[in-house]
């Protein structure tokens, strides 16, 4: 499958297809149409000798200095240089195959003003596995990511270094092995290049859909949880919900409903002497269905972002809008704020928060399962026969604790100010910060539901072998036992806890519960 990237359609899921099934990309003709008529509006501005941001001046508070016509291309090229400034760790191969994604789609929405080869060799680069080296830190997210995409961008002049075919080359070597020569920018192709949103918005579209999946595999791990420990689906019913229709609720509620359809242990309880179970169980849906809405509000803004022109100055065509000269140029280029991370800061912040309660509520339900002082008697304490001798799944439930404890450390916003570049920018939303934070708590989250689908598959080892599982949890013990055996004497736990995790965010445990609930439909 070829992901068409045309500046209107391209989705998160999209985005992780590129990035992590290595779909193909392509330029439909008539977004290469828009980079064209682009292209030749910024060079009607350059010949009518205008002063212009980023096309014959210079950068932030060096606005004001004209540039002379024979060193506009060198403006662009020391542009990419002075800007590739970052610190700390390199980005993922994810992480810079999502920015390459997310730039191409920018560009040919056609209000940036590259040249048509440009876009080409970005498109090259993603499709043959060019990945620049990229620092992480350095974005304050306006005017935009600059100095990451600084480092992604560097690589088409054929400096920098890109990894290929597992080798780390110059940035010419890297162009060479797959066929190109380094370009020369010429006018606003540098500031096209570098201002705009494309590591937080990468990085928040494969939060989306890793989010996403963590929040139905959570729903999963806590209706085996239900199970196990003798809880009932009664606070999942439909007419709860109805009277507070929230729409992740009723949601979550559905989705423990179906997964124990069926349940004969939770039948053999349903008239027991126990009046309420606790919040972590009882409360389910409310707490999943309340960071399922946040997922979406995220979700929400990425797919805007990721088809919206993000640099600056933007090129219109001259009957658009001119505020100088009422509509009589050939082209118009303004300058504004579209670069400004803050419609996705603010949501990434907000999924931080999200994914953290939903990781705290799945651990609270890990220490029901393994707690002496609270278990089910039928439970040994941490799910293990000769318990003492044995530990059992006791430190599983301290590392969902400590990273549920560093998720909470996260807590305060990224979204924050500190004014740069002479006062010139003197706000400026952190979003790329908002995103690792993001990312952070999302890959915390996954492993801690991976914790309780891990305990919750062997507490289930400990329920009369008479009495039949739901539908939907007797799958996802079944995909759990693929990649985790009955713990029958203690072993190294760490290769589990990644598998269980890889469970959530591959979307295996997924596909194992849906296709078991379809099959009993047919």
């Amino acid at each position: 499958m070829t992901v068409a990237l045309d500046g209107e359609g391209l989705t998160p899921t999209g985005v992780a297809a590129v990035v992590r099934d290595q779909e193909p990309v392509s330029v439909p003709p008539e977004a290469r149409t828009r980079v064209r008529r682009a292209r030749e509006r910024v060079l009607d501005v350059l010949d009518s000798g205008e002063a212009v941001y980023g096309l014959n001046t210079g950068f932030g508070e060096l606005v004001n200095e004209r540039i002379p016509p024979e060193r506009v291309a060198d403006l662009q090229t020391n542009l990419l240089r002075s800007h590739a400034a970052g610190a700390g760790r390199e980005c993922s191969q994810d992480e810079v195959r999502a920015m390459l994604a997310t730039r191409i789609n920018a560009l040919v929405k056609g209000y940036s003003g590259v040249r048509e080869v440009v876009v080409d060799h970005l498109v090259t680069m993603l499709n043959e596995g060019v990945h620049p080296v990229v620092r992480s830190r350095g974005s304050l997210g306006a005017s935009g990511d600059l100095a990451p995409l600084a480092h992604l961008a560097l690589v088409l002049l054929g400096e920098g270094e890109a990894d290929y075919g597992g080798d780390r080359l110059p940035g010419d070597e890297a162009l060479a092995a797959v066929g190109l020569d380094p370009l020369a920018l010429e006018a606003k192709e540098g500031l096209a290049l570098i201002n705009g949103t494309q590591l937080t918005v990468g990085k928040a579209a494969l939060a989306v859909v890793d989010a996403e999946r963590t929040v139905r595999a959570a729903d999963v791990a806590g209706a085996l949880t239900t199970e196990v420990t003798m809880g009932t689906t009664a606070s999942s019913a439909a007419i709860i919900q109805d009277v507070r229709p929230h729409e992740g609720q009723a949601e979550s509620a559905r989705n423990v409903r179906r997964l124990c359809a069926d349940s004969e242990i939770v039948e053999s309880h349903r008239n027991c002497d126990r009046v309420q179970d606790a919040y972590s169980i009882r409360c389910l849906p409310q707490v999943h269905g309340a960071v399922r809405d946040a997922v979406s509000h995220l979700r929400e803004a990425v797919e805007v972002e990721l088809n919206s022109a993000t640099d600056n100055p933007l090129v219109f065509a001259g009957d658009a809008f001119d505020a100088r000269a009422s509509g009589t140029d050939e082209a118009t280029v303004l300058s504004g704020g579209n670069f400004h991370g803050a419609p996705l800061a603010h949501r990434l912040d907000y999924l931080t928060a999200a994914m953290t309660d939903l990781a705290a509520i799945c651990e609270r339900r890990v220490d029901r399962m393994v707690n002496p002082n609270l278990q089910e008697p039928h439970l040994p304490p941490f799910l293990t026969a000769e318990s003492g001798l044995r530990s059992g799944y006791m430190i599983a439930q301290y590392t969902a604790a400590a990273l549920v404890n560093e998720c909470r450390s996260l807590g305060r916003p990224a979204t924050d100010n500190t004014p740069v570049s002479g006062g010139q920018e003197d706000h400026v939303s952190m979003s790329a910060q908002s995103s690792h934070h993001a990312r952070t708590a999302v890959d915390h989250a996954a492993t801690v539901v991976g914790v309780e689908l891990l305990c919750g598959a062997q507490a289930m080892e400990f329920v009369d072998d008479q009495l039949a599982a739901g539908r939907g949890t007797t799958a996802a013990y079944d995909a759990v036992r693929e990649v985790a055996e009955p713990l029958t004497a203690d072993r190294e736990l760490a290769p589990e806890l990644e598998r269980a995790s890889s469970l959530v965010v591959g979307g295996v445990l997924e596909a194992a519960v849906d296709g078991a609930l379809s099959e009993s439909l047919e």
